[in-house]
């Protein structure tokens, strides 16, 4: 099986300024995600695994550049540059620019640190064993219910639930996931046909909750620090 692992960032942010390029206890952030990729090649050497960076920003380029992790540079088109771009138009670009030849194009966000070699490789075998399915992303169970906990302004002013299903108990409400950002995986052949992600028939890997946060802010990244402090003294690193 040939791999192509994607990294995808942006110069500059809206919530925690340049965050693709902060530091990360001590290290650039960047340098967890190039960890976890070079110690999944050094585990399944029966995949044949090539990395790509898709960047603006030269910070970013100069940052993986030194970690010594071969990786085919793919520049950021403006159009793909601004506030509204998803995700998956910039997995596309990269996979369609790229050089190589592959069945499967995996891609990993900068902005999350904790996750595991075990969690890259449940998510691709994930949609490697269904034949039906075009890719599958990462989850986590959520905290809050949009049927129970969340609620979002009416028409009228007030506050109702976010879905209004008269429901009071779990067991009558759907198994609902939050997304969260931190893995995707496609089959290459599906991102040749240009269709939006949920055009296909997607799957789900189920991740620990508490190994992402969206790290949009200070605060969000000191709390990331600290529960990764805590997971890598409890696993030995």
């Amino acid at each position: 099986m040939s791999i192509l692992f994607t990294i995808c960032a942006r110069a500059g942010s809206k919530g925690l300024k340049n965050k693709n390029v902060s530091d990360f206890l001590g290290k650039p952030l960047c340098y967890k995600t190039l960890d976890v990729y070079k110690d999944f090649k050094k585990k399944y050497t029966n995949y044949s695994c090539h990395l790509a960076l898709n960047t603006d920003s030269k910070e970013l380029f100069e940052q993986v550049k030194e970690c010594g992790v071969p990786f085919e540079y793919i520049e950021r088109t403006p159009e793909l540059s601004g506030d509204l771009v998803d995700k998956l138009s910039v997995i596309r670009d990269t996979y369609l620019k790229t050089t190589g030849k592959y069945d499967f194009v995996t891609d990993l966000d900068l902005t999350s640190p904790l996750r595991t070699i075990d969690d890259i490789y449940g998510a691709i075998n994930t949609a490697a064993n269904n034949e039906e399915a075009d890719g599958a992303f990462s989850v986590t169970h959520p905290r809050r219910s949009p049927y129970f906990n969340q609620v979002k302004k009416d028409t009228d002013s007030f506050f109702r639930p976010v879905i209004n299903m008269k429901a009071v108990a779990r067991q009558q409400v759907p198994e609902i996931f939050d997304a969260n950002a931190s893995i995707y995986v496609f089959k290459a052949d599906f991102l040749k046909k240009g269709k939006t992600m949920f055009d296909g028939k997607m799957l789900i890997y189920i991740m620990r909750d508490t190994a992402v946060l969206d790290i949009d802010s200070q605060h969000d990244k000191e709390l990331m620090e600290i529960i990764a402090k805590y997971w890598w003294s409890k696993n030995n690193g």
